[in-house]
């Protein structure tokens, strides 16, 4: 089976995606974040993403149903547990539950095994910056 070289994305420069990121088609995700979907895989598959924080920007107490990888870009986020910057690869294993934070903005490559489950209510009133 050939490749078909129009189904292979490739992003590149992604830890300069700061001076890039106005090329891409953000969509609103939560409060003050924006996603770009790299694929999906059905409603409840394999999905990545970039996330991107603007300034005080938050994913509300969510469950994680299955593994869930995120890969630091650009900027800083905080959890209930730990401050991320760019370069650091968190990986949240099925069971663990936290929100998120940035308050000076950030982006994430985010791969996730599973959907997860909001605790609290998402709130996507907010305009994309894209």
């Amino acid at each position: 089976m050939a490749n078909n070289p129009e189904r292979v994305l490739k992003l590149n420069d992604l830890f300069q995606i700061s001076g890039w990121q106005k090329k891409l088609k953000w969509q609103p995700f939560c409060d003050g974040v924006d996603i770009y979907r790299l694929y999906e895989n059905g409603p409840d598959g394999p999905t990545a993403a970039l996330l991107r924080f603007h300034p005080g920007g938050r994913v509300p107490l969510h469950e994680h149903t299955g593994y869930e990888h995120i890969f630091m870009l650009a900027g800083e986020q905080v959890d209930e547990v730990s401050k991320a910057e760019a370069g650091a690869l968190i990986i949240n294993p099925p069971g663990t539950a936290h929100s998120i934070v940035s308050e000076n903005g950030c982006i994430v490559l985010a791969i996730y095994e599973k959907p997860v489950k909001f605790l609290e209510p998402t709130d996507t009133k907010h305009e994309p910056a894209g």
